[in-house]
């Protein structure tokens, strides 16, 4: 039978995945940031906004580019804040200003003791990085080690965006294992399972494109993902059910994640899920079930035992066409006669 495939940032997908409308807006990619405008003292509001009218604001970004090199903190503070903020409101501005050579040093204020520079440091780049020319060169430069360690110890705001900015160059291919590399999933797992509201959707959104490389699930099951996806999930007020879920998806391509879902007791959430949540929430957990279910008689076995024949018969009346084809698939699995089991089938059987 054929695979049919889909869509979303660049990336196809199987049968076994959620279709691209419903992934799509799932997950808000990470634009412009979102923090507050800094502020600024009248002459340079009146300078900026001039520089934002005009259709040349190159002399300005030289100058701010040379201010970056300044021995006056403040300087480059006041320098990478406008920056950030021609960058935010000129799309046009963000090759100008990568062009001018401002990337190299504003990397370095990322790695800045000063936490306030450090943070204007990471949101002058991850603004940069939303013109797709950037992405390389920021990634050349050497912005992700800094940026991981801007995730690490910078501020909340410093974080959010350096997850933002972890994520723009993560859909440039080869940068996914690099990051990975660096350090930065346990670090995301850690602001999804910690953050604010948008720390965690910033760090599901990243998280769900580095780890369609096989190493990177590896790293993020090893650093307790599972645990994270599995509670945000069973709390519908989280806003992060979603989300949660389609990383959830993501990851059980692996046996090691099948595991991990199963022992933080997804199983049981899932299932409530199919029975109570969104048409979306149910798709993708009838499609998650499918892929616990397809290949491990144990794991039928227990989905069946809670309860999820019921809720996947309704589904089959009232889902989406998608939804309707997974119940439809998992209920036949769950309703076949139990064959002989392996040693790893019946690890999870009570």
């Amino acid at each position: 039978m054929g695979t049919e495939s889909y869509t979303y940032m660049g990336r196809s997908f199987n049968e076994f995945t959620i279709n691209d409308d419903s992934t799509s807006s799932a997950f808000s990619d990470c634009n412009s940031d979102r923090s507050g405008e800094f502020a600024t003292t009248s002459s340079q509001s009146r300078r900026l906004l001039i520089s934002c009218a005009s259709e040349n604001s190159d002399d300005l970004i030289r100058q701010l580019v040379s201010d970056l090199h300044s021995d006056s903190i403040e300087e480059q503070k006041q320098a990478a804040m406008e920056i950030r903020l021609l960058a935010k409101n000129k799309p046009e501005n963000r090759i100008r200003i990568a062009k001018a050579g401002a990337i190299k040093p504003l990397i370095s204020l990322v790695s800045s003791q000063d936490l306030q520079l450090q943070e204007y440091g990471v949101t002058a780049i991850l603004n940069l990085s939303l013109c797709d020319e950037n992405k390389e060169l920021i990634a050349s430069s050497g912005a992700i080690k800094p940026l991981v360690r801007a995730l690490n110890s910078g501020t909340s705001t410093a974080k959010e965006n350096a997850a933002c900015a972890l994520l723009r160059l993560s859909q440039v291919e080869e940068n996914k294992s690099a990051i990975g590399r660096s350090g930065a999933i346990p670090l995301l797992v850690n602001l999804l399972g910690s953050g604010g509201i948008r720390g965690k959707k910033d760090a599901s959104t990243a998280l769900y494109t580095l780890c369609t490389v096989k190493e990177n699930k590896m790293r993020a099951v090893k650093a307790g993902i599972m645990k994270v996806l599995v509670e945000l999930m069973a709390d519908f007020e989280s806003n992060m059910v979603d989300k949660s879920a389609y990383v959830v998806s993501v990851l059980v391509s692996v046996p090691e994640a099948k595991t991990a879902l199963v022992d933080e007791g997804g199983v049981p959430v899932l299932v409530e899920i199919v029975e109570v949540g969104s048409q979306r929430q149910k798709e993708i957990a009838a499609v998650i079930l499918l892929q616990l279910c397809e290949d491990n008689v144990a794991y039928r076995s227990m989905v069946a035992r809670e309860g999820a024949i019921p809720p996947l018969v309704a589904l089959t009346q009232s889902g989406t066409n998608r939804a309707k084809q997974k119940a439809e698939k998992l209920i036949e699995l769950l309703r076949q006669p139990r064959s002989t089991r392996t040693t790893s089938e019946i690890t999870h059987e009570p």
